[in-house]
């Protein structure tokens, strides 16, 4: 591994000095002169292995995927049955420099988080769909992980964006899904750790399984996603972000929430943990701390429940922070989007809640 990145990278940087001097040698005649284009290559050609297209998006390394075979095809018909030539170097460079071509340098900003790709695990619903597409917003290219079925089916064609069954209890089944991604997106870079599920009970009278199914989920679920992340990442070597949901309830625990919250203040030190181990890799670990979110998690029924339970209406029940404001999905996922661009913030928790002083870190 360490041989063929040495040579894939003298490779690239080869290929760069020659367009940088074949841009200088044409521009020379320009006037006015040129702006350069991006001197990386496209198309990659690996002997016994195969023809990879490289781009900004899936798609546009789909086209030069598409274009190179289209290329070899002309060619070898052409050599079939005479001989292939192509334009010299000065025309050739007088059409990828066209003129129209050039006016649409600067017009178009790249999206902040263009040539990212962003795993979301359960993504198919709640938090973990709004995050999904918050993330496609912001330009990067996505997988949701979810158990298999129609929601996530569903979820995917909506989104657009790519969709793998993976229940995230099974270790086996997160490996896999992080080599799926890996094949079609070619690594990951961000990893946004939301599937859970919020089990209930008094912690003094609460059966054993329903703790240890929790914190299967809510935190061994965390740290099958991160370790099979981190693995890709470090592979990588440049860097990444863990981002995990974790919840108000592992610093302010609620009544009757001991098998949801105890396993979330657990994430929450995995989270750090992770901050600690990583950080020196260029890997950052941060998490967001929500509360009182309509989803999977806090369905309809529980919130007219929890709401009964306190004399409350639903409309206050919701909104009982210091706002006074019911905080939705897509607010919790503009935060995880936040922590994305925050390059230089690791082990750190963004608070997503409206306002609750009993929450807050001390």
């Amino acid at each position: 591994m360490a041989s063929f990145k040495s040579r894939a990278t003298a490779a690239f940087d080869s290929f760069a000095a020659r367009c940088h001097a074949y841009f200088r040698k044409h521009n020379a005649r320009q006037d006015p002169p040129k702006t350069e284009l991006d001197p990386l290559p496209r198309v990659i050609l690996v002997p016994g292995v195969g023809l990879f297209g490289l781009g900004a998006s899936k798609s546009a390394a789909k086209i030069a995927g598409d274009i190179a075979e289209s290329t070899i095809k002309t060619v070898t018909d052409a050599e079939a049955i005479g001989r292939y030539k192509c334009l010299d170097e000065a025309d050739l460079f007088d059409m990828e420099y066209w003129s129209l071509e050039q006016a649409k340098l600067g017009k178009g900003k790249e999206a902040s988080l263009a040539r990212r790709v962003v795993v979301v695990t359960g993504g198919a619903s709640g938090i973990g769909k709004a995050v999904a597409q918050a993330f496609k917003r912001e330009g990067a290219e996505v997988a949701i992980l979810d158990l298999p079925g129609e929601a996530l089916t569903d979820a995917a064609k909506a989104l657009k964006c790519a969709a793998i069954g993976c229940d995230v209890t099974n270790a086996d089944a997160v490996k896999t899904a992080f080599a799926k991604v890996a094949e079609t997106f070619g690594g990951v870079d961000i990893v946004v750790s939301n599937a859970g599920k919020a089990w209930q009970g008094k912690i003094g009278t609460v059966d054993e399984k329903v703790l240890r199914d929790s914190f299967e989920l809510n935190f061994y679920g965390h740290q099958r996603v991160a370790q099979a992340a981190v693995d890709v990442m470090t592979k990588q070597g440049f860097g990444g972000a863990l981002l995990f949901n974790i919840s108000k309830q592992a610093v302010n625990p609620g009544p009757d929430f001991g098998p949801y919250g105890l396993p979330k203040a657990a994430a929450l030190a995995l989270m750090r943990q992770y901050a600690v181990d990583y950080g020196a890799e260029g890997i950052r670990a941060n998490g967001v701390n929500a509360d009182r979110i309509r989803s999977g998690l806090l369905t309809d029924s529980m919130i007219a429940e929890r709401s009964r339970a306190r004399g409350l209406s639903e409309q206050n029940y919701m909104g009982g922070n210091l706002l006074a404001r019911e905080v939705t999905a897509d607010d919790v996922a503009q935060a995880f989007v936040t922590l994305a661009l925050a390059e230089k913030t690791t082990g750190a928790i963004l608070t997503v809640d409206g306002g609750n002083i009993a929450a807050a870190l001390r």
